[in-house]
Parts: structure tokens; sequence; C-alpha cells
């Protein structure tokens, strides 16, 4: 990878080759702050500022691409983490499922000047699906060298591939789930699979470490963010993505305005 994307938060990717462990990363750790919650939240307030301009200079040079993948447990942020997202990643229509699992992926990749955000991702088909069964092991296990031989077309390409994994703990989850129920204002994001699926953590624990473990590349790394405290993800999501933009030395088209004149 050509670009330094993790600065202070180096600690949290995981490198290549790295057996993965959850339990080694602490989802309450704060020590990637630049300081307390409110300069975290008044730093990240800058950063989103600065992203919006990024944005605009990004697309006016028309030359990167940027794709931002976001996974993590229910309650764990995904929809909250990036405010400024482009396209959102769904859950695949009947017409996808009749396909290749990454054949609706490459319709939805960044093309020049684009940020795309994944909160729904081609890791669905080695997490959910495996810890659902919904395909043999010999199936789905096959998949994360197909993820990591596609996430590398894409960088060879031009794309610039971040992955978050917003790590929460089962505590934290729990009381974002009992906050919905017991806030009117949140009830309507309740839905009771999601405690049903909560029955499940261990199995997705261990999927989830797998796919760390098994896709966390040179040119496509992981970043496990702690999640428990959300303006310390924030910070950490928001940071790394203005670095990867900055690294991108970009700089605004100069057109040819020679003999031009407004009437």
């Amino acid at each position: 990878m050509r670009y330094s994307i993790f600065s202070i938060m180096k600690k949290l990717q995981v490198k290549p080759g790295q057996k993965v462990h959850l339990r080694d990363f602490d989802p309450g750790d704060t020590s990637a702050a630049p300081g307390d919650k409110d300069e975290c939240i008044a730093k990240n307030e800058k950063l989103t500022d600065k992203l919006t301009d990024l944005q605009e200079l990004l697309f006016a040079e028309h030359k990167h691409k940027l794709l931002v993948v976001l996974q993590g447990m229910d309650t764990s942020g995904k929809d909250g983490t990036v405010r400024h997202v482009m396209r959102g990643f769904k859950k695949p229509t009947s017409v996808e499922l009749e396909h290749d699992f990454l054949w609706r992926v490459h319709a939805q990749v960044p093309a020049a000047g684009e940020i795309v955000i994944f909160n729904r991702s081609h890791y669905e088909d080695v997490l959910i699906v495996r810890v659902h069964e919904l395909v043999p092991e010999k199936v789905w296990h096959k998949r994360y060298d197909q993820i990591n031989a596609f996430e590398r077309t894409l960088t060879e390409s031009g794309t610039t591939v971040l992955k978050f994994f917003l790590h929460i703990s089962k505590e934290e989850q729990a009381e974002r789930l009992q906050a919905r129920i017991d806030d009117p204002t949140k009830r309507w994001k309740f839905n009771a699979v999601d405690i049903e699926e909560r029955k499940l953590w261990g199995d997705y624990q261990k999927a989830y470490e797998d796919a760390l473990e098994k896709t966390s590349t040179r040119w496509a790394p992981w970043i496990v963010v702690p999640s428990d405290k959300k303006w310390l993800r924030n910070y950490v999501v928001a940071k790394t993505i203005v670095d990867a933009l900055e690294d991108f030395r970009m700089e605004y088209p100069k057109p040819d305005l020679e003999g031009v004149k407004i009437g």
C-alpha cells in the first residue's frame, strides 16, 4: 500500500498473517483519542468539515477512488459512523442471489472521483452466511481467497480500500438494545431478530476473527475500531479516511480560460 493510513492508530491494524483473537482488542479502549471526550468530539467536527472539502476535491480532480467497508455486530454503529455516505450496500435481491456472491459488488464499487461506503458488504457472505449455515462450509471457506483476489484487483485498478471492524462488547450491545426499547424515540429501531442474533454472539465472534485474520492484506488491511464509545469510534474512522484522502495529494484542475469572457 503506497500510503500510511494509520498515523496514531497504527496499533488498531490487523497485520497480514496475524492470528486474531477479538478478546485481545479492548472495545472500550480510548488510547487512540487525541484527548478527552470533549476534545475528541471537537476534533471530529473539524474532521467532518475537512472531509466535506476533500470529497469535493476528490470529485473535481476525478482521479482517485475510495471504498470504505464497515462491518460489526448489531448496534455497533455502522449507520451512524460516517456522516457523508454516498451509497449503502443493502441486502441482496433475488436477482443478485442468482449470481456469484461478488457479482453485485462489482456494480457498486466507486468510479473515479467517488467515495462509496458499504455498511453491508461482501463480507456478509463469510459471516451471516456461515453462522446461519446458508451454504456448505466448502462454499464459504473458498470465499476468503476470492475476496482477497477481488480487493487486490480493485487496488491494482486504482481503488483505495479502507476496512473497519466496529468492535463492541456484548455488555455494550445489551445496553444499546435496551435503550431502543426504553426510549420511545428509538423504539422504531428495535427488531426482535436482534435478540435472536445476540444468542449467536460466540459464533459471530469466531466468524469475524476468521474473516479479519484471513482477509487483512497488505493492499486492504482491516482496522479494528474500539466502538463502545461512539465519539472515539467516529474519530478513528473520520481521521483514517481524511488521512487517506490527504495522502492522495490532490489538486483542483486548472482549465484553460484563455480568451474566455463573461458577457
